[in-house]
């Protein structure tokens, strides 16, 4: 079918180019070079009828206004940072808190979910490459990173997306995917009633600032058990009150992908499978959505609970944590983080 690309809009006088991936399935899915940002994914149900399941905005001044993270790729470090502040190598590291002053989150006012990318594409893989170079001292992180994130839609189904890093000094590294997910389509409403499994036996209990304590803890008994599949709603109904922005820490060993995450929605029938190599992911419910806002794509409103943000990642605060897998990155070697959505209907 062919790459096809378009101009999404300007910013500060350059160009933001955007590309249609399509598959032998009708799916299709729209990326640009403003934060290597997924904006649509429309995917049939299971009477074939299309719908788009992310949330997003139509135009690029919302993306630029609006610090949503719709379907960015984020970093350098993505999640978050106690204080913006960690020890490497005996070197003291502070970072922009850029989050309610206390804590360091996705990288910064200006992290790369408000980079323009550079853009290729790979006709014969179905493929767009984003690739940027954040240097020395950029939002205070030592060493220049030469970062990727490319986007792959298969004929079978699924979505494959690829993060890379390489630096050329020492640096801390944790590059996420931030798509918002409604499979009822993105203007559909509340996520309560989806099912989520997430195959893990821990997670990460959190402070008042939502930064993990430290503890690995089980999943059994509480709210955050999802391992045997159940509704959002009745999860967050456990929490009395609170919401889900945890990180659950997946089961097997991570460097090799494997698929740890269903998501499904029994009205229309779509259903999301996710496999990662990495060994944590982040289950956000979007409770911190404004009441009031934001208007997205086709002037739907987004509230609280409208979508399922599944960041796989390393755990938060892996700087500041011995014991949780490193987020260290040094020269020669090479940062690699793969997930891959398989979308399907029953």
């Amino acid at each position: 079918m062919g790459i096809r690309s378009f101009l999404f809009g300007t910013l500060n006088g350059l160009p933001v180019p955007g590309f249609v991936l399509d598959n032998a399935k009708g799916m299709q899915a729209k990326v640009i070079a403003y934060g290597a940002r997924l904006t649509e994914m429309h995917v049939p149900d299971r009477d074939g009828r299309l719908a788009d399941i992310v949330l997003g905005f139509d135009d690029l001044p919302s993306y630029v206004r609006h610090e949503t993270y719709f379907g960015a790729t984020c970093g350098r470090f993505s999640n978050r940072i106690a204080a913006g502040a960690f020890s490497l190598d005996g070197a003291s590291i502070q970072l922009e808190r850029n989050e309610g002053g206390v804590s360091h989150l996705h990288g910064g006012r200006l992290g790369f979910d408000r980079r323009i990318w550079s853009a290729s594409t790979d006709e014969a893989a179905n493929r767009v490459l984003f690739s940027l170079i954040s240097m020395d001292g950029d939002q205070g992180y030592p060493g220049t990173l030469f970062a990727s994130a490319s986007y792959q839609l298969g004929d079978d189904g699924d979505l494959r997306i690829r993060m890379t890093a390489a630096v050329d000094k020492p640096s801390v590294v944790n590059l996420v995917h931030h798509s918002y997910w409604n499979l009822g389509g993105h203007a559909s409403g509340s996520i309560r009633d989806h099912r989520l499994t997430i195959e893990a036996d821990h997670y990460l209990p959190v402070d008042e600032n939502l930064i993990p304590t430290g503890e690995v803890a089980p999943v059994s008994g509480t709210a955050f058990d999802f391992r045997g599949g159940r509704s959002i709603g009745a999860g967050l109904d456990m929490l009395a009150g609170g919401a889900f922005d945890h990180n659950w820490c997946l089961n097997g060993p991570s460097g090799r992908i494997r698929r740890r995450i269903r998501l499904t929605d029994a009205a229309s029938g779509r259903g999301l499978d996710v496999a990662t190599d990495q060994p944590g992911v982040q289950f956000y419910a979007s409770g911190a959505l404004p009441l009031d806002g934001p208007f997205g794509k086709s002037g739907a409103r987004y509230v609280p609970f409208d979508a399922v943000v599944l960041e796989t990642q390393t755990f938060p605060n892996a700087p500041n944590v011995g014991h949780f897998p490193s987020a260290r990155l040094t020269p020669g070697a090479l940062y690699d983080h793969n997930m891959n959505f398989h979308f399907f209907a029953e």
